[in-house]
C-alpha cells in the first residue's frame, strides 16, 4: 500500500533562480511539481523524503532554462486489486456506493455487494443485512 522508493525527474529552472540558493529552489520546485501527483507505475506521491543527487545542469538553447536531473526518495501510495483498504463512504445509491481511501476514489457496484445485502432508502441510505446491521466498515479495493 505505502512504499518508500527512489525516483528521478528532470527539472527545468529559470535563470532568475540561479544563485546561492539554487538547490533550495530546485527542491521547492520538485516538491510543488511532484507531491500529490499520480503515475500508473508508482501510484500517488504522498511526500518527498529526501533529495539524493542533483546532477549537472544542461542549458536549453534559445530559452536560457537549465535542465537538472534530480534523484529523490519519496513515499507513494499504491493500492493493488484485492487489497483491503480502510475507506470513508461518501455516497450511497441503488447503483452501489462511492468511498475514499486517501487520494483514491472507489466505486463499488451493487453487483459486487453480497446478495443478502439490501439497499435501504431514507434519511441515510445504506445497505443492510437481514438482521438490519449496516455494512460498511472496510472496503475491498477494486482498482
Amino acid at each position: 500500500m505505502f512504499f518508500h522508493i527512489s525516483m528521478e525527474k528532470n527539472m527545468q529552472l529559470h535563470p532568475r533562480h540561479f544563485g546561492p540558493h539554487l538547490r533550495d529552489k530546485l527542491v521547492a520546485k520538485l516538491m510543488k511539481d511532484v507531491e500529490g501527483t499520480c503515475s500508473g507505475r508508482h501510484g500517488f506521491v504522498v511526500a518527498i523524503t529526501g533529495v539524493d543527487d542533483i546532477g549537472k545542469g544542461l542549458i536549453r538553447e534559445g530559452t536560457g532554462f537549465v535542465t537538472f536531473p534530480v534523484r529523490y526518495q519519496c513515499v507513494v501510495f499504491r493500492p493493488f486489486k484485492g487489497e483491503i483498504l480502510e475507506a470513508v463512504v461518501t455516497m450511497v445509491n441503488k447503483m452501489g456506493f462511492f468511498a475514499e481511501a486517501g487520494p483514491v476514489q472507489i466505486f463499488v457496484s451493487n453487483h459486487l455487494i453480497p446478495d443478502d445485502m439490501e439497499f435501504q432508502t431514507g434519511d441515510v441510505p445504506n445497505y443492510t443485512t437481514s438482521d438490519r446491521s449496516v455494512w460498511f466498515s472496510f472496503l475491498q479495493c477494486i482498482c
